[in-house]
């Protein structure tokens, strides 16, 4: 009986073979990536800020911060992305976000699902967005890959829990002060939805990790709701010359 399975999974490898996300061409296997594209990934590494998963350029001690993090901690306990955001990397969400690429999550969410320690009573939540824009858009991104990841990791997924009371403007020309101005109160947490959040804890999940902001604004709202802790998924992380750390601060050296 489980030659049928088999036989049904090589015919469909057959006539839908596995590509390359970045550059098409086709795979032996679900990998991903081909061997000349994996390279060109900036995966991002230990070590990294323990709180917002900012990347290091330099060796240094198990739970260190990054110098913004020390300063001003967000609401969110943890934040990890896959890779950084560059013109290396940026295709894959480009074409994820924009092009109707949704055949990519899966696998994108599998990468993102390593980035998180198995666990119990974990709910994974998408950033949400504003129906307006959802209705343009006619899908969310941030909305797929937690579907998927809730599927991959064992967890439970809601997109109910967390709605943008108002559509904001893009954020992508805005600066970072900008930027949390711009989604100040445009999220909430629905009244007959925060006792199913009491004590919970919470994978809140999106495309991009920019400066934080959303991210922040975000989990501070599920924190109001009660909700235990926040830890912050995406799959990539701009990471800036201006955003790396030259003096980040370590816990033991407090």
């Amino acid at each position: 009986m489980q030659a049928v399975p088999f036989l049904f999974r090589s015919i469909v490898d057959l006539l839908i073979p596995y590509r390359c996300v970045k550059c098409g061409i086709i795979l032996e296997n679900e990998a991903g990536l081909c061997t000349s594209c994996w390279p060109l990934i900036p995966f991002i590494t230990k070590p990294y800020c323990e709180c917002c998963g900012l990347p290091f350029d330099f060796n240094i001690d198990e739970g260190a911060l990054c110098a913004l993090c020390s300063h001003s901690p967000p609401f969110f306990k943890t934040a990890r992305s896959v890779f950084s955001y560059c013109e290396e990397s940026k295709d894959l969400i480009l074409k994820f976000k924009h092009t109707d690429t949704i055949s990519s999550a899966p696998l994108f969410a599998r990468w993102m699902v390593r980035l998180h320690e198995k666990g119990e009573n974990l709910l994974c939540i998408p950033v949400p967005l504003h129906w307006t824009r959802l209705f343009m858009r006619t899908y969310n991104q941030a909305a797929l890959l937690a579907k998927a990841m809730a599927k991959y990791g064992g967890w439970e997924y809601s997109s109910s829990y967390l709605i943008r009371k108002y559509r904001t403007l893009s954020q992508g020309n805005f600066s970072k002060n900008e930027r949390i101005k711009n989604v100040k109160r445009a999220f909430e947490v629905p009244q007959k939805k925060k006792k199913q959040l009491l004590g919970r804890k919470v994978l809140l999940v999106d495309d991009v990790f920019t400066t934080g902001a959303t991210l922040n604004a975000c989990s501070k709202v599920l924190l109001k709701a009660g909700v235990l802790e926040v830890h912050a998924l995406t799959l990539g992380r701009v990471v800036s010359s201006n955003q790396l750390p030259l003096h980040s601060v370590e816990k033991a050296a407090r």
